[in-house]
């Protein structure tokens, strides 16, 4: 568990549900006025109604490369958790078409993109963490969600490339990307457990069974505190894999 509090600003993406609300939550009880960005008002709204004055929800697109500059500019967060991405479609490849093959590369790599670029150029003060929310995907491949994995890849080369121009530039900033095993546990991963199970002609359960122990949200959360306050397994990567055993250096 984490070994300090936080302080300052922290700011959460694609916040109002899944990983990501499960973070907000994490930071925002370790003394961090959590900043929550998604499309869903409404979810945001019930975020604010269980964290009080400690969460602040914005309702916009975080895919927006003026909303990115807007509240970084606003809020100079001490903490950047880039989570939000667009549910793939989990079809086979011969089964996509380019636009929704493409769809996590103009959604969820784009994001982290523009975040990731006004952070550098800001720059946010030395000792901010930034860190990019992948996929385990980026290290295995996932043939049945299109180009999926393939943009989580390339967010885990925009933190890295984007860690090696803070160290470049003594900015003083950490830039890494967390890869989360699948899991059944969120809406998008329970899309895509149901859909490896049909292509292997299994039932749901039997292939949960197959992959061990779940990672849940809470986990995630735990983990991201680990990497922000530097305590346990989770300090000095460039990449960690992420399970329900913990955190560890990505292949």
């Amino acid at each position: 568990m984490p070994t300090q509090e936080l302080s300052g600003t922290a700011l959460v993406t694609g916040a109002s549900r899944g990983f990501g609300r499960a973070i907000a939550i994490a930071l925002a009880t370790h003394g961090a006025h959590v900043v929550g960005i998604a499309r869903g008002g409404a979810r945001l709204e019930e975020l604010r109604a269980q964290l009080g004055g400690a969460f602040t929800p914005v309702a916009a697109d975080a895919a927006d490369p003026v909303v990115a500059g807007l509240l970084l500019d606003k809020y100079r967060p001490r903490t950047l958790i880039l989570n939000a991405g667009a549910a793939p479609l989990t079809r086979p490849i011969h089964r996509q078409t380019w636009a929704t093959f493409s769809r996590n590369w103009e959604v969820d790599v784009q994001h982290v993109f523009n975040w990731t670029r006004e952070a550098l150029l800001l720059p946010l003060e030395p000792g901010s963490v930034v860190i990019a929310i992948s996929s385990g995907a980026a290290v295995k491949g996932s043939p049945v969600s299109g180009g999926y994995a393939g943009a989580k890849a390339t967010i885990r080369f925009i933190a890295s490339y984007a860690a090696a121009e803070s160290r470049r530039n003594a900015l003083g900033i950490t830039f890494t990307s967390v890869l989360p095993a699948l899991t059944g546990e969120t809406d998008l991963g329970a899309t895509a457990v149901a859909a490896y199970a049909a292509r292997r002609g299994v039932d749901v359960p039997a292939f949960l069974d197959g992959l061990g122990p779940a990672l849940t949200p809470e986990q995630v959360g735990t983990a991201i505190l680990d990497i922000v306050t530097g305590s346990g397994s989770g300090e000095g990567q460039d990449a960690y894999l992420l399970t329900a055993a913990g955190l560890s250096p990505a292949p």
